[in-house]
């Protein structure tokens, strides 16, 4: 039997998502972003998903051109956005050949546009930079990029225009109303649609809205904000991780649990072993205390995270046997909730889930256990 730890990949979820981000702005044209293999849930299906219907994405948003040509070979034919931009002139022909769109932040790229060989022109996104400080041009200098821009043989059509959100998940931050002053100033003398609003900016700052909006976390049922669960914003969870329990010990008061003995059994008591650990992506510094659920119960992790298992407290489940389901996050146990416990976020452990871990969509998961 192979390893029962799996992460099942809720597609059903996943449109709903998306359906809450169309009602949440519904004048805007939505470019899904699917990129770090959309967000660790498995980059064709979730495009494919993401694509069906009247409710469909308009658009898919990636960071690099390896991305856009997975997603080409899936068959997938919607416009895609390549986040970062293209690094080479020899990618121009790429982006040509599989009518991809591009953004451009960065002098070097315009200038490899306007030396470009005669071709195919291409939909560009002029990025400004209004106080993300990464990528983008500088506010001041977004009328003259654009004019560029729109005097290129190898751009189709008048430039879009987006920026990027620093500070949106904190809804109390001036930071972003500042950014979008700074994005309008620069931009008002310009034409074309524009796109501000990541997830957070879609639910939170309803300025922030123009022609595009950019779903990125949101359609994975994951809050962008640090004051509200996803429940709380009408989101669902799409991956839930799964194992089992291979093992249930017995342990005297004062014994010692995993690498280190930094915790100590307070009284005899059982200990549950599950096959996962950080080769699977779990997160090493999740600290004793973190939920896990057995049986649908929640249980404490105790002890250091190790490569292939975890220690749990089954106090409160003495009737566990080996074999027995286990939850680490999804549905029932939010992976924000483990990311707080190991001092990181959401994002992160989605993106951290690693190969060994098989990805199964609901649908199949239900077949297999039928």
């Amino acid at each position: 039997m192979t390893r029962a730890t799996r992460a099942v990949i809720d597609l059903a979820a996943l449109q709903h998502n998306l359906r809450q981000a169309r009602a949440a702005a519904p004048g805007a044209r939505v470019m899904a972003i699917v990129k770090a293999n959309a967000y660790g849930h498995g980059l064709e299906h979730v495009a494919d998903a993401l694509a069906q219907g009247e409710q469909g994405c308009d658009s898919f948003g990636v960071a690099c051109l390896d991305e856009a040509l997975a997603l080409r070979a899936a068959g997938i034919d919607r416009p895609i956005v390549l986040l970062e931009g293209f690094t080479t002139a020899g990618d121009i022909e790429l982006l040509r050949r599989h009518r991809l769109e591009t953004v451009v932040h960065h002098e070097a790229q315009l200038a490899m546009l306007e030396h470009a060989p005669p071709g195919a022109p291409i939909v560009v996104w002029l990025k400004v930079d209004t106080g993300m400080h990464r990528l983008g041009f500088a506010p001041e200098a977004a009328a003259a990029a654009y004019s560029r821009l729109k005097d290129c043989r190898a751009v189709a059509g008048p430039p879009r225009l987006m920026t990027h959100l620093a500070n949106a998940d904190d809804r109390t931050d001036a930071c972003t109303a500042n950014q979008l002053t700074r994005f309008d100033e620069a931009t008002a003398k310009l034409t074309g649609p524009r796109s501000i609003a990541n997830s957070a900016g879609l639910l939170g700052w309803s300025e922030a809205q123009r022609e595009w909006v950019r779903p990125g976390i949101m359609l994975y049922g994951v809050s962008p904000f640090c004051d509200a669960t996803a429940a709380e914003l009408g989101l669902r969870p799409v991956m839930t991780l799964h194992s089992e329990l291979i093992a249930v010990n017995h342990y005297r008061r004062g014994d010692a649990i995993g690498y280190g003995g930094t915790w100590v059994c307070p009284e005899d008591m059982p200990v549950g072993v599950i096959g996962i650990g950080y080769g699977d992506g779990y997160p090493r510094h999740a600290v004793s205390g973190t939920p896990v659920l057995v049986n649908g119960r929640a249980v404490q992790l105790v002890g250091r995270v190790s490569m292939d298992m975890i220690c749990v407290d089954l106090r409160t489940q003495p009737r566990a046997r080996v074999g027995d389901p286990v939850v680490l996050w999804g549905q029932g146990l939010p992976v924000e909730v483990v990311a707080d416990h190991a001092s990181t976020i959401g994002y992160e452990l989605l993106c951290s889930v690693t190969q060994r871990v098989t990805l199964v969509t609901a649908t199949e998961a239900v077949h297999a256990v039928g």
